[in-house]
């Protein structure tokens, strides 16, 4: 009994190597930026052809749609700031993300994070930062664990010494985390095309 679990062990391994060394290069080192220690997303991108008035009007119904009413509705989801005074929309907002779903099998955390849109002209600047989780919950929502983004999914804490795989228990949350940055960011850009058009065609990147 003991040979065949070695055998099997022995017989899995190029299949775990092969894994490791797929890794997305889109999450290995670089991928969650840190500013003094702190964990922070960046996007800027241009406008042309709307005035500053539109792209704020625009950029402030997406934060409230698209990131507030879609989160988890409770004190944690909020605008902080309308950005009627300074042209800056701040907005906290936690939500769930699935690692794996199966019948009576559910793995997911809370991301819990604040983003900061700033409209200056035709540019947009905008800012993810504030990141946590809370994970393990029990079904009535307590007894879970919070993990902070500075100490979960950096690149110190999340990626081998080599920097060339990624850890597996903090591996899947940095993996997510870049994906819903990347999907909030790529929202704000689309919410500028109409949903006909198949490119980007008034906004440019940064």
């Amino acid at each position: 009994m003991r040979r065949r679990v070695f055998l099997a062990v022995i017989l899995s391994m190029p299949l775990m190597m092969s894994a490791a060394e797929n890794t997305d290069s889109r999450y290995l080192a670089g991928a969650v930026p840190t500013e003094n220690g702190i964990v922070t997303f960046r996007k800027s991108f241009t406008v042309n052809g709307k005035s500053q008035e539109q792209i704020f009007n625009t950029m402030s119904d997406f934060v409230q749609n698209e990131i507030v009413g879609k989160a988890i509705q409770d004190l944690r989801s909020r605008i902080v700031s309308d950005g009627r005074a300074d042209g800056t929309i701040v907005a906290r907002a936690e939500e769930y993300i699935v690692f794996k779903k199966k019948p009576l099998y559910l793995d997911r955390t809370r991301l819990r994070y604040q983003l900061s849109v700033n409209v200056s002209g035709n540019k947009v600047n905008m800012t993810i930062t504030q990141v946590s989780y809370y994970y393990n919950e029990d079904i009535d929502g307590t007894n879970g664990i919070t993990y902070k983004a500075e100490e979960w999914i950096t690149d110190e804490e999340a990626l081998n010494k080599k920097q060339t795989k990624l850890l597996p228990k903090s591996g899947k949350f940095r993996i997510k985390t870049v994906d819903r940055v990347e999907e909030i960011f790529n929202a704000a850009m689309d919410a500028f095309e109409k949903p006909t058009t198949a490119t980007r065609r008034n906004v440019v990147s940064e």
